[in-house]
């Protein structure tokens, strides 16, 4: 009976290891967020409110060239627009229609699915992520669960789409994962744009 009993605790004091370098990736990619003001993608949805207009109250997807269409106003671009500066051109494009004060005008965005990205390589689980908000390329990692195995954190880049082209953007996280990474490094770290694919070799 002792001897199931010492079988039996020493079975539930077994733990499962876990890699350094992913408990230090985790502890790197928590420190890194950053929040940062969000600019309209193509396929966001909009909600466009005009105070005392209920006719006027919206729920808009933004186009793949980044317009919508408002009443009263036309074509809107919103296209890397803070909402706010949305908010700014409606009520210009309102201004003709009222004799005296232009109501308020609210833009906010109701489902950023827009913001997308792409992760392939040597991670855990690669694929394509969207977020919501912006995230740096340590944040966007941790999404895809972390390096995998023999992955080179020395050599990551980012394809990003440039005007007609890509561009390429190489990042070196292998410094950050060693040790305690400071403030300086992770400011250093590209922040994701919608679009971009990140490969890790």
């Amino acid at each position: 009976m002792l001897r199931k009993i010492l079988l039996t605790a020493a079975a539930c004091a077994v733990t499962v290891p876990v890699a350094s370098s992913q408990v230090a990736f985790a502890q790197a990619a928590g420190q890194a967020s950053q929040p940062r003001a969000y600019r309209i993608n193509p396929g966001d949805e909009l909600e466009i409110y005009v105070w005392g207009e209920d006719r006027l109250r919206r729920d808009i997807k933004v186009l793949p060239d980044g317009t919508i269409s408002f009443p009263l106003v036309g074509q809107v671009n919103a296209l890397n627009k803070l909402p706010r500066e949305v908010e700014q051109t409606i009520f210009n494009g309102l201004k003709s229609q009222y004799r005296e004060t232009v109501p308020q005008v609210t833009v906010s965005v109701k489902n950023a699915v827009g913001m997308q990205f792409s992760i392939v390589g040597k991670v855990r689980t690669p694929g394509a992520f969207t977020t919501g908000r912006y995230v740096n390329v340590l944040e966007a990692l941790a999404l895809a669960g972390g390096p995998a195995e023999f992955a080179d954190m020395s050599n990551v880049r980012i394809l990003r789409k440039s005007g007609g082209g890509l561009s390429v953007l190489r990042v070196r996280l292998s410094d950050v994962l060693k040790g305690n990474p400071s403030d300086r490094d992770l400011e250093g770290l590209p922040q994701i744009e919608s679009g971009d694919t990140v490969i890790v070799p």
